[in-house]
Order: C-alpha cells, then structure tokens, then sequence
C-alpha cells in the first residue's frame, strides 16, 4: 500500500508540473486515456462476466469520479499539494456520514467520534487567508465529497458489474467530458468556470510527452497496487497506511519549491488522519 500512495502522490506531482503550462481538463484527458488502453486489453484478453442493469448508476460514478478529478487537479495548482492531498482524504469521513443519510447504515460511538475529530481538522485546515481563498479551500473539499458519492456508489455496482467495467466507465467519462470542455472553453470561455471549462494545447517537447505518459502510467499503477492492497490484506490496515499518501505528498511538494505547513496545518492534517483511520478501522471490524 505505501507503494501506491506514493505512486498516487507522484501522479499528483506530475499534474503539478504540466499545470504550469496546460489546463487541468487536458491532464485529466491524457491520465485516463493512457489508462484506457490497458483496461481494454484486458477486456478483449478476458471478456466481463457480470449481471449489469444498473446503467444509469454506472454512467453517475463516472461523471462523479471525473468531477472529483477536476477539482483535485484545480486544488493541486491553487492550494498545493500537501493541502491538496489533506482535502482529498477526508473522503473516509464523508463516506460514513452519507452511508448513514443516504443508505441507512448505522454509526457506532467511536464512529461518530471519528467523524467529529476528521471535521475538526478539516476546520484547521479550512483555513482561507489572503494566499488561498475561499473559493479555492471549497473546491478542494468538494473533492473529497465527490470522492465519497462515488465510492458510494462503487458499493452498488460492485455486485452486478466486473470492477474492470466499473473502472472502464470511470476513465471513458475522463476522456469525454474533458473533450467538452475543452470545446466549450475554446469557443465559449467562463473564467468563473476555470476549474471546468479550459482549451486544448498540443505539448511541445519531449519532455511534456513524456509527462503526460507518466501521469498516465502512474495513475494506473497506483490503482492496479490498491486493488491488490485490497484484495490481500485487510481493509482498515490498508486504508490507514494510505493516509501516508498525505506524507508523500508534503515532502514532494516541498521538493517542488512549497511553503512547509503551518503548525495549524500540521494540526488539521493529523487529526484527519486520525479521523479517516478511526473510521476505516471500525469499519473493518463491523465487516
């Protein structure tokens, strides 16, 4: 798992580097179509065996999975990547409170305990002061919120289609809505809209392919080590051992030139670390 989260982390470094110089709607492009590939391979090397009928559910994860994307990539530039990644993975916290609204399931003491203590570090870090506003700190969070409706959703669809057809609609989503907004940015740009709408530009070196290969290449293999987490140790160990993602993230941004985290920010990401871990181990427990 550590694996992963330090692959996830070098895609999010990599989407920071060709930030600087093409839209976000274009790295979210280049990440799933480069992910695509292999997903098909695979299909036509082993075809999916599943019940479906959930079609409607399976297109919403994907249109929720790319949004997320959006607005990590959009927070990734705006915010940095050690708060970037902070937001990201208050996704645990949410995840639990919308299993009790939206689905019934029942919270425990010590999962409502960690839900306040994850919503009191996302309060040291929700922080907006004059370099980071409040626009931006919502767009970050909103990552997170999106994240936990879609994995939400995975649950539902986990039962009547392959994982490899649940992940094929995620990245076919990142390749078509990126192409709209890419259309719509060139003929109609919203500046109010920048972390949906932007254009198309063509790299120019080898360098900048090669970036976007990587930031293809990483995603994938980053999954693919998740998956594998998932299916061979258990759950809550995994979950909390990704939090080191958090970590990675901090130390390579501030490799790439960002400010050290305030002590607020320290504060914050601990205890939503705590929070996300707390959950995912009742979680496991409850299972």
């Amino acid at each position: 798992m550590l694996g992963a989260a330090f692959f996830f982390s070098l895609t999010s470094a990599i989407s920071k580097w060709l930030g600087r110089e093409f839209h976000i709607v274009q790295l979210v492009f280049f990440r799933n179509i480069v992910g695509v590939v292999f997903i098909i391979s695979s299909i036509w090397n082993r075809p999916l065996r599943q019940e479906g009928g959930k079609l409607g559910l399976l297109i919403f994860r994907g249109v929720v999975g790319t949004l997320s994307l959006y607005m990590l990539f959009y927070a990734i530039q705006t915010l940095g990547l050690g708060r970037a990644s902070t937001y990201q993975y208050t996704y645990p916290i949410f995840l639990a409170l919308f299993s009790w609204l939206l689905i019934g399931e029942t919270l425990n003491g010590k999962e409502w305990m960690a839900i306040f203590v994850g919503f009191t570090g996302i309060l040291f870090v929700f922080r907006p002061d004059l370099s980071s506003s409040l626009r931006d700190n919502a767009l970050g969070l909103g990552n997170a919120l999106l994240t936990a409706v879609s994995y939400l959703s995975i649950r539902q669809l986990g039962v009547v289609y392959d994982t490899r057809a649940i992940i094929l609609s995620f990245m076919l989503s990142g390749i078509v809505m990126p192409i709209l907004s890419m259309l719509v940015g060139t003929y109609y740009p919203m500046e109010h809209l920048d972390f949906l709408i932007g254009t198309f530009k063509w790299p120019e070196n080898a360098w900048q392919w090669l970036g976007f290969l990587t930031l293809g290449l990483t995603a994938l293999i980053g999954q693919r080590m998740l998956t594998q987490s998932f299916t061979y140790d258990k759950a809550g160990r995994v979950a909390a051992v990704g939090y080191s993602n958090i970590l990675f993230s901090v130390l390579i941004g501030f490799l790439m030139g960002e400010a050290i985290p305030t002590l607020s920010m320290l504060t914050g990401m601990l205890l939503i670390i705590t929070g996300g871990i707390l959950v995912s181990l009742a979680k496991t427990k409850k299972a």
